[in-house]
């Protein structure tokens, strides 16, 4: 069981308070866009083996979404980090890449 902490309340509980709502950094396709990119945007998703960058939400809790970096083989999760910024903090991709040295810098 994956036990996530809400960067927003500080709250610790198992995925089960917790919503998830898929993989972390899409860029959204709004008006205007090709059928090609809208497409993509709601059925490519990356689906890898090892480290992932998901956004989940505090269900039971405060209802803030937030983002979540774990291991899609061990379920270890490494931290997590408010929803409205554009990549994982500094600090949390070098913890990532202490444990993970091949993880890409960008994690993305």
């Amino acid at each position: 069981m994956l036990m996530l902490t809400c960067p927003h309340c500080g709250v610790t509980a198992e995925e089960t308070e917790f919503a998830p709502g898929g993989q972390a950094h899409l860029k959204r396709q709004g008006p205007g866009s090709s059928d090609d990119d809208f497409e993509a945007y709601l059925f490519a998703r990356a689906n890898p083996r090892g480290v992932h960058l998901e956004r989940w939400r505090h269900a039971f809790g405060c209802g803030k979404w937030f983002h979540a970096a774990r291991c899609t083989v061990t379920l270890e999760v490494f931290g997590t980090y408010p929803a409205r910024t554009a990549g994982p903090p500094a600090e949390l991709r070098a913890a990532i890449a202490a444990r993970r040295p091949g993880w890409p810098e960008g994690g993305r």
